[in-house]
């Protein structure tokens, strides 16, 4: 059913943690399964320095979110905010048709904390496009 990636990030998840002084930190959840998903950054530069997560909800959405701070580390907002559902299933070798919610959420926190961050920064939000 999932992936040797799906179950390596679920059980040894990458970045599992709340960063306390975060510049952006982006929450979203899922009302019909329950997942809740934040994601937290620490911006320097215009670039992700550090990326985390804290997750409720099943494997998949864990491992969604492991992969997606691991894939926006180092990468300016403007990559990070392309980094897309897709790229993230893709990343974790696929994930059942039932579960890719779960990759969608991810793509939708890292969207949150951006915007979240921007706005702390007086900027405008970026919309679907990426501007």
């Amino acid at each position: 059913m999932y992936s040797e990636k799906v179950m390596d990030h679920f059980m040894n998840p990458r970045n599992q943690r709340e960063i306390p002084d975060a510049d952006g930190i982006g929450e979203v959840g899922n009302q019909k399964c329950g997942d809740i998903m934040r994601i937290f950054l620490k911006i320097r530069d215009g670039r992700v320095e550090d990326a985390s997560f804290q997750t409720f909800g099943c494997g998949a959405a864990v491992a969604s979110s492991s992969m997606a701070t691991e894939m926006i580390l180092g990468k300016t907002l403007e990559e990070a905010w392309e980094i897309s559902n897709k790229a993230v299933a893709e990343a974790l070798e696929g994930l059942p048709p039932q579960k890719l919610h779960c990759s969608v959420l991810a793509e939708e926190a890292i969207h949150a904390a951006i915007n979240d961050y921007r706005k702390k920064q007086g900027l405008s939000l970026w919309g679907e496009s990426g501007t």
